[in-house]
């Protein structure tokens, strides 16, 4: 049995319209800015200190690359940030193996067989807490599915592409409270 772990995303218009897109600081800039929320041209020219017909050029090549979207509301275009385009562009860079195991193997057995684990025993669960020395919470998807199973759990009885992931704390919202006085 073989558990490959990896998996092609083919995504944003082909690699080129990619790292062409970020290979720009202003088009960083652009991709920053909208991380904050969905802006007019405009605005977003007028917030990076460039004109609108620069701006407009710019959007166009980080279009090309589906990192960004163009929301019309009548005659208003805003440009928005896609997201889920730019955490499937990283996920591009994950470490790819490729891994032989016997029928009935537990994920946490094949795991152990291409990384250093840590396990930690929470109550009736099993969580791994490291791997290859990085601490954290780990979640991992089978086959593009979360599995309700815990990684000793869980047991491969066909080929299957396994997502291992570390949870990083990504800031989905920021708030800056100011105090009234």
């Amino acid at each position: 049995m073989v558990v490959s772990v990896m998996r092609d995303s083919g995504i944003n218009g082909g690699r080129e319209n990619l790292f062409k897109a970020i290979s720009s600081d202003t088009r960083l800039s652009i991709l920053e800015s909208l991380s904050e929320g969905d802006k007019h041209i405009s605005g977003l020219a007028r917030e990076i200190g460039i004109s609108v017909p620069v701006a407009a050029k710019h959007v166009k090549v980080l279009e090309k690359a589906e990192l960004i979207e163009r929301k019309k509301f009548g005659n208003t275009h805003m440009i928005g940030i896609k997201l889920s385009n730019v955490y499937s562009f990283l996920d591009r860079f994950a470490e790819n193996r490729h891994i032989e195991v016997e029928e009935g193997t537990n994920l946490l057995e094949a795991l152990k067989s291409v990384a250093a684990v840590e396990v930690k025993k929470m109550g009736d669960r099993v969580k791994v807490v490291s791997t290859d020395g990085e601490e954290g919470f780990y979640v991992y998807e089978v086959d593009g599915k979360f599995s309700d199973k815990t990684v000793d759990e869980y047991e491969f009885h066909e080929d299957s592409v396994v997502e291992w992931k570390k949870l990083i704390p990504v800031t989905k919202k920021r708030l800056f409270v100011n105090i009234r006085r």
